[in-house]
């Protein structure tokens, strides 16, 4: 069995993967952290009381023999230090935490290549997720003029999303930067136009109700396309979670989104 600890098990997206990982016969969820957590076991709380596992509010507590995948639902201020406190004791990560910067993700992955320690940072682990921003890589080859809109829960933290923004990084592998629209345009109110990466736009939305959804628009001559993902329950995230746990320890590199693996 692959022995799984998950970090930010407070959180909704721990919850949900505390129960994946608790019900999956393959998996055994070995320790919980979450620098919130006041217990020092999980059965301490009702709705896990059948549940043996320790709990952790340091990283420094954390007894890392034996663990074998780390599972990251925390914050984007707290997600480098524990992916790096991951690879050096040797524990694959599987990240679903956004918010880290091109400068950290590079160091995370020179230090995974030296402990030769698989990993996984996931903009998105929904399967309709990754099959858009793959859709959308392709139509820009031939609608160069494309503008994204990611709509989220109105607690959500760092905007845009992290798939907003890999979206628009693979989108920028196939089209030149590129201004869009009028040269000369003027934004009466400032950030109208939204965020701009390579002359693409990002506009985040951020409401109760929503969970996670993403729209590329793509302009041309006479026509328009529109590629839509929806995810309404964080449910849908935990088949690529579960396919990333079992995959994970197979590779002695980090990678940077779900198709990697798939």
């Amino acid at each position: 069995m692959i022995k799984v600890i998950v970090a930010g098990f407070k959180g909704r997206m721990g919850k949900t993967t505390v129960q994946m990982v608790n019900e999956n016969q393959d998996f055994e969820l070995a320790a919980v952290y979450d620098p919130r957590a006041t217990e020092s076991n999980l059965n301490e709380i009702n709705e896990y009381q059948a549940l043996d596992v320790p709990v952790y509010s340091e990283l420094q507590q954390i007894k890392s023999a034996g663990l074998d995948v780390w599972v990251d639902f925390t914050s984007p201020a707290s997600v480098f230090a524990n992916v790096k406190f991951a690879l050096e004791q040797r524990i694959s990560p599987v990240i679903g935490t956004t918010g880290l910067t091109d400068e950290q993700v590079g160091e995370l992955q020179r230090l995974a290549k030296e402990k030769k320690v698989g990993g996984l940072i996931a903009p998105n682990f929904g399967i309709s997720a990754v099959l858009l921003m793959q859709f959308a890589q392709q139509a820009a080859k031939y609608l160069p003029d494309v503008e994204i809109i990611e709509m989220h829960h109105n607690n959500k933290l760092d905007a845009p999303s992290g798939t907003a923004l890999n979206t628009a990084k693979m989108i920028a592998k196939v089209r030149k930067e590129k201004v869009q629209g009028n040269p000369d345009e003027k934004e009466t109110l400032p950030g109208a136009r939204g965020a701009d990466y390579q002359g693409m736009k990002i506009h985040s939305v951020r409401l109760p109700g929503y969970v996670a959804h993403e729209q590329v628009l793509f302009g041309g001559l006479g026509e328009a396309l529109t590629i839509r993902q929806d995810s309404f329950d964080r449910i849908s995230f935990m088949s690529g979670v579960a396919v990333a746990i079992s995959k994970i320890k197979n590779y002695d590199e980090l990678f940077v989104g779900l198709e990697h693996i798939l």
